[in-house]
């Protein structure tokens, strides 16, 4: 019986250290293509570099530099969009969450529900409502499109939030009432403390979303002014629609590195947060 669990584990890391080695090529494909001239990357894609096709940082540079429009601005809209919309959506969506776990009314309910049934309606059955909606609103720009984001992040955020709340002791919330604390004391001071498993977990999940979002800042924002990263790389082509892959792969890979390196470093509180949201209540 020991020996059939040995075999069963083995196979089973085998085929989940290929699948990792699956999932991980198409990186390390980037990063060896970012340092390669544009003609090897079109002709000899998985090759490594060599003498002839070694560029060094010059795709970096070419990439960082290409056209009028500077990346380390669209680097700057990227970082304030993602972060401005992670902060709104965690703050409005975990005090959302709890007040629908505590108060049991059929507004409540109703809420949660809509808010579950927004996770499966497809981004491109209202997208041209939305464009037309946030010109209208004035939220195309990089200080109100996290508006936007806060509607399309709400559903697994408030899921989440919500299956957490209800598995915490309502005794601790009914004790600082007593003591004298109204709903916004209980709630930053004695609420969101305990809400931190989930609140990590969802704000990387948001970060990862927000950062690598591409369609709704390319519908919503104006491209002459303001461009995120995803943004800045669909824009590096040169005349007649040619395009640089050397320095396009460079600029993917200057996206990516922060994005694994937050996960890399929080990828535990993720599945901690996900197993607490899930199961709890």
């Amino acid at each position: 019986m020991k020996q059939k669990k040995s075999i069963g584990g083995i196979v089973l890391t085998v085929l989940f250290a290929i699948v990792s080695v699956i999932y991980v090529m198409p990186i390390v494909e980037v990063l060896i293509n970012s340092f390669k001239s544009n003609a090897y990357v079109n002709m000899d894609t998985f090759a490594l570099p060599n003498a002839d096709s070694f560029v060094g940082l010059d795709n970096y540079i070419k990439g960082m530099t290409f056209g009028n429009y500077p990346f380390l601005k669209s680097a700057g809209y990227s970082f304030l969009i993602t972060i401005t919309s992670a902060i709104l959506i965690l703050l409005c969506t975990s005090m959302t969450a709890w007040y629908i776990a505590r108060v049991n009314s059929t507004f409540a309910n109703i809420m949660y529900f809509l808010c579950v049934f927004s996770m499966i309606v497809p981004f491109q059955m209202v997208m041209f409502t939305l464009a037309a909606t946030a010109d209208t609103l004035r939220l195309n720009s990089p200080w109100t499109i996290p508006i936007v984001y806060l509607g399309f992040g709400a559903g697994l955020a408030v899921f989440m939030f919500t299956g957490f709340v209800k598995g915490l002791p309502l005794e601790i919330e009914e004790a600082a009432a007593i003591d004298g604390c109204g709903p916004l004391v209980t709630f930053f001071q004695v609420v969101m403390p305990m809400l931190k498993p989930t609140m990590i977990s969802v704000g990387i999940l948001e970060v990862m979303w927000i950062w690598n979002d591409y369609l709704l800042p390319y519908l919503v924002l104006d491209r002459k002014y303001y461009r995120t990263i995803p943004i800045h790389i669909q824009y590096l082509k040169g005349s007649y629609g040619t395009v640089d892959l050397g320095a396009t792969m460079a600029i993917i890979m200057l996206s990516i590195i922060p994005i694994i390196v937050v996960y890399l470093f929080c990828q535990k509180h993720i599945i901690k947060g996900v197993a607490a949201g899930a199961v709890k209540g």
